[in-house]
């Protein structure tokens, strides 16, 4: 029987392939709301990026995430998105 493939996602802060089950998910929906996506299922554009600060460091400095929305990111965001990162990397 056939192996089961795991879906691969590119984070936005080291742009490596990693599985879509280590990353955390920025998801922005239809009337333009931000939010952190902890189930991985809610409906609109996302991005990806890794569980580790360097990485959040690294897409914030470059601004990979408003770039990946194509639209400016609130403070918010990024202080929530900082609070749910750990340091294992």
């Amino acid at each position: 029987m056939a192996e089961k493939r795991t879906p691969m996602r590119k984070c936005v802060g080291c742009n490596e392939m990693k599985d879509k089950k280590s990353l955390i998910r920025i998801v922005r929906n239809n009337e333009g709301v931000m939010s952190v996506d902890t189930t991985g299922k809610m409906s609109g554009r996302g991005a990806y990026i890794c569980n580790c600060l360097p990485c959040f460091d690294s897409a914030v400095k470059a601004k990979r995430l408003e770039r990946a929305f194509k639209t400016r990111i609130p403070d918010e965001i990024y202080q929530e998105l900082r609070s749910a990162l750990g340091d294992n990397c």
